[in-house]
């Protein structure tokens, strides 16, 4: 039986793209840019009726990515970044034919922040395209994690389990939430993906998030959290296995001024998926009769290195 320890060993042990290209590989679906959705529908928590685990837990491994946008704006999902100085060629149309907001209660979808947040989210808004100051470079700019939320709506990643733990691969950092009981970690350690503990309800993996150190943000908008900020995540995946919704909310009195809840929407992709840049990033290693499907690790080095440069496992010889 595989376990976290010798599973994510193996993660971290990669050669070089070139070295990959070397065996013999099969080219996935077509290259066609996977379209984001204009809608979702949610998903019900309820029993779980699909297939388990060994351990018992739900299977949902696999790839998956956001059906909705990326990270340019969490309000208006698909209304690019607000001042972009090279919008879309094409336009925009009215808002109601735009995803909604990520931001589900309150029903206005719009974050709650206090006075003093909310000017700070603009400012930073502000100077985002003409930063001349390092709090208005995003930290993903500089290779930082994605963090919670934000890996969720940046790139695809992929789900593996393992007794006692679900393991996300993000494009930008790795993730584990605990399954075991085990208690938080002590309060002033703080982590970019924050540390979480989980436990499954039926369909549902629900998961308490703590020591966020809340250096990442939301997206290129600039929406944020504190240290202090306590999440409550609810992961509500249907019985066919090909959709969750990731409903979480968020408590931070030093910010807001309420909890208020965020969904986003993901689909599982699959080798019958068009192999994108986004939502999709996986190589294909072919061993005789045996095709592997696994993504690519990214490198990302500041000032050195452009972001994008990948490397991949081989497949066993």
């Amino acid at each position: 039986m595989k376990t976290l320890a010798t599973a994510l060993t193996l993660l971290l042990v990669v050669t070089p793209h070139a070295q990959a290209q070397q065996n013999k590989t099969k080219p996935l679906a077509g290259t066609d840019r996977i379209r984001f959705e204009p809608s979702y529908t949610p998903v019900e928590s309820g029993k779980w009726i699909g297939k388990r685990l060994a351990d018992g837990q739900p299977d949902v491994e696999g790839h998956w990515s956001n059906t909705v946008a990326n990270h340019n704006n969490w309000t208006d999902p698909q209304g690019g970044i607000p001042g972009d100085p090279a919008p879309p060629r094409k336009p925009l149309g009215p808002r109601s034919e735009r995803a909604p907001s990520r931001v589900t209660d309150p029903a206005d979808g719009q974050v709650p922040f206090q006075p003093w947040a909310k000017a700070a989210q603009e400012d930073f808004l502000k100077n985002f395209h003409n930063p001349t100051q390092p709090q208005y470079i995003e930290p993903l700019a500089r290779c930082a994690p994605a963090g919670v939320p934000k890996s969720f709506i940046w790139h695809g990643y992929e789900i593996r389990q393992f007794p006692g733990y679900v393991v996300f691969l993000f494009n930008s950092g790795t993730r584990i939430i605990h399954l075991d009981g085990k208690p938080h970690l002590p309060a002033n350690i703080k982590l970019w993906n924050a540390d979480s503990r989980g436990h499954w309800e039926g369909n549902t993996l629900v998961v308490d998030v703590t020591n966020n150190n809340s250096k990442a943000l939301f997206g290129r908008t600039g929406e944020f959290a504190s240290e202090n900020v306590h999440i409550t995540e609810r992961y509500i995946f249907s019985n066919d296995g090909q959709r969750y919704n990731y409903v979480a909310t968020f408590d931070d009195p030093t910010v807001y001024t309420r909890k208020w809840t965020a969904t986003i929407p993901a689909k599982r992709r699959t080798e019958k998926d068009a192999v994108d840049g986004w939502h999709y990033e996986v190589a294909s290693n072919v061993t005789g009769k045996q095709q592997v499907i696994e993504r690519d690790e990214r490198i990302c080095t500041e000032n050195n290195i452009g972001f994008g440069h990948v490397a991949v496992t081989p497949a066993p010889r």
